[in-house]
């Protein structure tokens, strides 16, 4: 859109911060609408952008911004310095917040957070509960859900699903096809990648890997740099530390304990 196609009207209210808001409307029939149509709420003219819009009860206040043909909807929040671009879509009861950024096809909905300077890009997808923090990035066609938090500088990417309780902080990775899930937890440096799952409540921290088809489940630890990989499976209360490496078709159960430099592989 070459003319701006929005105007501040006089109907304004006081946000839960103290700020005044005013609500939007269209002045051109473009694709959200026609002229006229009402659409959601912002503090200034600058909140939006280029060909974004904001519509419903959703509200972009402070030095946020929408542009693109970013849209913001129901009733979203969108303050302080954070970014929505592209053709990025946050909406339901959705928060971005800080100096956060949802870019690219990205989507934030439900009651979904990005704070900090977290951000969300590609065709990713944060929903439900889940929480994006700090530093982290969630990129590609990822999607985080459930009541997940990804904080830290961790990065979910790809394909990678993180969901239900499962926590992935520090500067771990999640990428590929792997899925973290349940009350699982990985931390730190620690990857898990390709069709990699870790859920239970297993722990993977340290510089651990766990890749290929591996799983690990129950209350099991894997930690250290220690490798789990093909299609081993470590469950129960098994712990794998140190430079320990699990593979092929080894399974480590119970509260069996592989560490140093030993390995299991075969079946």
């Amino acid at each position: 859109m070459s003319a701006k196609h929005f105007e501040l009207t006089a109907e304004s209210k006081v946000d839960s911060f103290g700020r005044t808001l005013f609500r939007v409307k269209l002045t051109i029939d473009c694709k959200w609408g026609k002229a006229g149509d009402l659409g959601g709420w912002v503090q200034k003219d600058e909140n939006i952008q280029d060909s974004a819009w904001v519509s419903g009860n959703a509200q972009v206040s402070g030095n946020a911004q929408v542009y693109g043909d970013a849209r913001v909807s129901d009733n979203a929040l969108v303050s302080g310095n954070a970014r929505v671009s592209g053709n990025a879509r946050v909406y339901g009861d959705a928060w971005v917040s800080g100096g956060a950024w949802v870019s690219g096809n990205a989507q934030v909905s439900g009651d979904a957070r990005v704070s900090d300077n977290a951000q969300v890009y590609g065709n990713a997808r944060v929903s439900d509960n889940a929480w994006v923090s700090g530093g982290a990035r969630v990129s590609g066609n990822a999607l985080v859900s459930g009541n997940a938090l990804v904080s830290g500088n961790a990065l979910v990417s790809d394909n990678a699903q993180v969901y239900g309780n499962a926590l992935v902080s520090g500067d771990a990775q999640v990428y590929g096809n792997a899925q973290v899930s349940g009350d699982a937890r990985v931390s730190d440096n620690a990857q898990v990648s390709d069709n990699a799952q870790v859920y239970g409540n297993a722990r993977v921290y340290g510089n651990a890997r766990v890749s290929d088809n591996a799983q690990v489940s129950d209350n099991a630890l894997v930690s250290g740099d220690a490798l789990v990989s093909d299609n081993a499976q470590v469950y129960g209360n098994a712990l794998v530390s140190g430079d320990a490496q699990v593979y092929g078709n080894a399974q480590v159960s119970g509260n069996a304990r592989v560490s140093d430099n030993a390995q299991v592989s075969g079946r």
